[in-house]
């Protein structure tokens, strides 16, 4: 019984060779970035968009290597969740945005 235990403690966090791959993952996803602002070599707009792609891409891997969200079945509530605060957070954030900035326009204006 401390088998079957111990088991689903295994499929539920990860091992050291998972964190390990996750902190890798993370330095390079990191240090990229940093090297293309540090050293500027490509246009400003090229700039951000590589910033903003490996900023997605890194958020990934720690969703994955770090809280261990997949899309098994075993996990679908947990994405679910994650999913609708995610929504609920970029729908705040922007919504937000887009009336500052829709007042700072109408300020502007008069």
């Amino acid at each position: 019984m401390s088998n079957s235990h111990h088991s689903a403690e295994d499929n539920s966090h990860g091992s050291v060779k998972s964190y390990v791959i996750g902190f890798v993952l993370s330095i390079i996803l990191t240090a990229i970035p940093f090297a293309l602002v540090m050293s500027p070599s490509l246009p400003k707009d090229m700039t951000i968009a590589i910033i903003l792609a490996f900023a997605i891409i890194q958020i990934l891997v720690h969703l994955h290597y770090f809280l261990h969200l997949d899309f098994t079945s075993v996990q679908r509530n947990n994405v679910m969740a994650f999913a609708f605060t995610t929504m609920v957070i970029v729908l705040l954030v922007g919504l937000s945005l887009w009336i500052i900035f829709s007042i700072h326009r109408e300020m502007m204006a008069h």
